[in-house]
This record gives C-alpha cells, structure tokens and sequence, in this order.
C-alpha cells in the first residue's frame, strides 16, 4: 500500500516527497558500497599504523561481510514485522556510529568490531530500503525507474569508494572510515522527514525465533566458513566439519520454515521458476564480479606497479557507464523485459572476462583493459536492477522485506564464496619461485573460473526465456500461505 504523500501525481511524475525518499534509501545504498570498497586500498596503511598482520587485516574486510551476509535473512524479516521505516533509521543511525568509532580506535580489535557492527547495520538497512521501495512505488514501469537508479547507485558507491579512498588514504586512512558517519547523519535526518510511515505487520502468526536463530547461525557460518577456508585449507578438518555444521544448519532451518506459522523465509516463493533465477543470477553476478575486481586489483598493483588511485581510475569507465545509464534502464525493462536484459548483461560479462584474458605485462589501456571494462560496465547496468525488479516483483507487501533480505543475502554469499575459490585457484596455482610473468600465469585459471561463473549466470538466465513477453516484466511468485494452492495456477510471466 502507498502513501498518498508519496504517490505519484496523475501525469505520472514524481512528487518532492517522493523523490526524497527515494534519495535517502539511495543514499543508504551508496553507503554500503562505498564501505565495501574504500577500506580495501587502505589495508597497507591501517596495518602500519596499527601493527596489524596480514591474517588481522583480512578480518578488518571480512568482519563487515560476516555481519552483513550473516544477518541480511534475519534483516529482512525483522523490516516485515517491526515496520519497514522504523528498522532502516535505526540501522542507519547504528552505521553512523560505527562508522565514527572506526575512525578513531587505536586497536586493530576494536576496529573489526566496528566493521562487524557496520555490516550489521547494513544487513538491516539494505533489506529495509529494498523493501520500502517495491511497497512505495507500484510495481510496472514506476517501480522499475526506482529500482533502476536505486540500484545503480551501489555501483557507483563502489566505483566512487575506489576513487575516494585513493584520495583520503594519502591523508589519513581514518578518513575512509569517517567518510560515511556524517553522509549517514544527513540520511538520517532527511529520512526522519521524508520516509513514508509503515505499520507493522499485525497478523504475522507470531514471531518465528526458532528460524531466526538457526538462519542466522547457518548463514553466518557459511560465511565465516568460506572465508577461512583459504587459509586454513579447503580440505582440513576444520573446514570440512563447518560445513557440515552449515548444512545441518541449514536443513533444520527448512524443516522449521516448513513447520512455522510465521516462517522467516516462506519457502513458498521459491516456487516460482523465476525467483530462483534471479537469487542464482544474484550469487552469479556478484561472485564473479568480487573475484574478477581481487584480481586485477592485485594485477595492477602488484604486476605493472600502479598506485592506489591509477587503480582506482582504471576502473572508473564501469562505474561512469552504470551511473550514466541509472535513468534509462527502466525504461528498457519495459520494453524488453528482465529475463532478456539478464541474459544479454551475462553475455557482456563472459566476452569482458574473457577479453582481459589477453592482458601482459605491458599492456595499452584503451586496446586491452578499457574494452573489458566498458564490456562489464555495461553488463553491471542492466544485470543488478533486473535482477532486483525480478526478485521482488509479483511478491506481497508483507513478504517484501523477506525477498529482499533473501536476494542480498544471495548477493553476499555469492561475492564470499567465489572470492574465496578465486583465492584459492590463485594460491594453488602460485610459483615457488615467483616472477612478473609467472605471477601472471598463475592469475590467469582466477580470470578464467570468473568467467565461468558468469556463463553459468548466462545459462541460468537463458532457461527462462521460452515463452517470456518483453512488454511484462514481472513475476508471478507464490503468495501467503493461505493462498499457495491458488497461486500456483497463475500462470508465470516474465
């Protein structure tokens, strides 16, 4: 249900109030990626300042993913139950002040706490604003147009963030930790004004805490699992027993959900063929993203010397491109439809991994990496708004919160696991007498395993494109419980 603050006037233009809460939730999104990818450059500096080792600074990037991933199911549906508006201030307000301890703790602990709380907070934030869109903008070629800008502007937060921390470590490598505190205070307030009032759920069936506590640890052991595991060998004991661990985790999970009244995911909405598509393409997209991003950042750092901000600028056309496009790409998706749009942005992925393949130590920009990087730019704007439209389209106002908490978790575990196996191919493959032309060697099966996790996403998305009609581009999921069987005669549409 919309507010009528926020409801679109007859024309079909975007009122004040509209627009600035759709700013807010963007802005909230730019954060988290802006987060991800501005503490990455400034490792090398936090480690001298504070004496860190290497295995310490690992957890500095890896305890913001372990809150974020971890929680990101429990996020979502607490947005459901709690109200959407009351869930996503509060986190945000947690993200501000985490971020400001961040910037001023002297130990490397505290400062992985902080990056755990931050990752928290987003794990509720990312989920909450997903899920007030799809119920504040009607779903078609408005919610499209939303998504789309809301959407692109994580990849330019994380474009930008690149840039950014380029510029802030050369002062101060607490300055990418304080960046975000005040941007988040001004999100914070606007969205005290701007956000729509949402109720809580009433008629929820009670509060599923059995599900909560099973999906919470599964996911936050997997996570913690996959990242470990290229240190402590995929092999090892301790890593074979945790997922283990995981996968008795995971099915006591589904035998709670299918017993619970009010389930924390309603296994139901993965009924729909299209559903299932859009969180594999999730885990797809984003995974061999994160692994392709690992590895040409240490290529060119490492390999051909450039610096942080020389780094940060070759991978800026991508960003530039998503940014530029946020605008227009729902309007596309009315026309085409998102299984299309998927599948052609999978494809512009496999040819831009594949392209960088020819890389050597002495390569000319415009003619070998640009390419690549408009390639994936390209593909980057039309797969992750499409994605999102698909996910939560066709889905209930209640179960907004659900889906979208399932598809970033989705996102989250996707990057984890496939950086770590990237790591690991890498590692494998490393000489014990290493040289340029032999580290390069061995970064190459990395670049390949990338782009074989994108031909799978391309595989995955072509399934669903029998009998799809471009002028619709939503998806039919099953609805409440109450009403599964009716919903499974709905015919699905793409």
């Amino acid at each position: 249900m919309t507010s009528p603050l926020t409801t679109p006037t007859s024309d079909g233009r975007w009122t004040p109030r509209l627009w600035g809460t759709l700013l807010v939730l963007c802005a909230a999104m730019f954060l988290d990626a802006l987060d991800v990818s501005m503490v990455g450059v400034a490792l090398p500096s936090i480690g001298a300042d504070l004496g860190l080792s290497t295995s310490t600074l690992q957890w500095i990037v890896s305890g913001y993913i372990l809150g974020y991933g971890g929680l990101l199911l429990l996020g979502g549906r607490t947005a459901d139950l709690l109200g959407r508006r009351q869930v996503f201030l509060v986190a945000l307000g947690v993200f501000a002040l985490a971020s400001l301890l961040g910037g001023l703790v002297d130990s490397g602990p505290l400062l992985i706490a902080s990056r755990f709380i931050k990752g928290l907070s987003a794990a509720f934030t990312a989920p909450a604003g997903l899920s007030i869109i799809t119920t504040t903008f009607p779903e078609g070629t408005l919610r499209n147009r939303a998504l789309a800008i809301y959407t692109t502007c994580a990849a330019t937060g994380f474009s930008m963030g690149l840039v950014l921390s380029g510029l802030l470590t050369e002062a101060s490598w607490r300055l990418t930790m304080l960046l975000p505190a005040p941007i988040a205070l001004i999100a914070l307030v606007v969205g005290l004004k701007m956000l729509p009032r949402t109720p809580r759920e009433k008629d929820h069936n009670g509060y599923d805490i059995p599900g909560a506590v099973l999906g919470t640890a599964s996911m936050l052991l997997l996570v913690f699992t996959v990242v470990q595991a290229p240190e402590v060998g995929w092999a090892s004991a301790r890593t074979l027993l945790s997922f283990l661990a995981v996968a008795v985790l995971l099915t006591a999970f589904v035998l709670v959900e299918r017993r619970s009244p009010g389930p924390l995911i309603r296994l139901g909405v993965l009924r729909s063929g299209n559903q299932i598509r859009a969180q594999l393409g999730a885990i797809a997209f984003f995974g061999s993203y994160v692994g392709f991003q690992f590895l040409t950042t240490l290529y060119m750092q490492s390999l051909l010397g450039w610096s942080a901000l020389h780094t940060a600028l070759a991978f800026l056309p991508a960003g530039a491109l998503v940014a530029l496009s946020s605008t227009k790409v729902g309007s596309i998706v009315d026309r085409f439809g998102t299984q299309r749009l998927i599948a052609v942005g999978f494809a512009l992925m496999v040819v831009g991994y594949a392209l960088f393949l020819q890389v050597d130590l002495d390569p000319v920009y415009a003619a070998t990496i640009l390419p690549s990087m408009l390639l994936i730019g390209a593909a980057c704007a039309l797969v992750f708004p499409s994605l999102n439209i698909q996910a939560t389209n066709g889905v209930d106002d209640h179960e907004q919160g659900m889906v979208s908490g399932l598809l970033n978790t989705s996102v989250q575990v996707g990057g984890a696991i496939f950086l770590a196996v990237v790591t690991a191919v890498v590692t494998a493959g490393a000489p014990d007498s290493p040289t340029p032309q032999g580290v390069l060697d061995s970064y190459r099966p990395g670049f390949v395993v990338v782009a074989f996790v994108a031909l799978a996403g391309l595989l995955i998305t072509l399934t669903g494109l029998r009998g799809s009609r471009p002028a619709q581009p939503s998806v039919v999921v099953a609805k409440s419980t109450v009403r599964e069987a009716e919903a499974d005669r709905v015919p699905v549409r793409d």
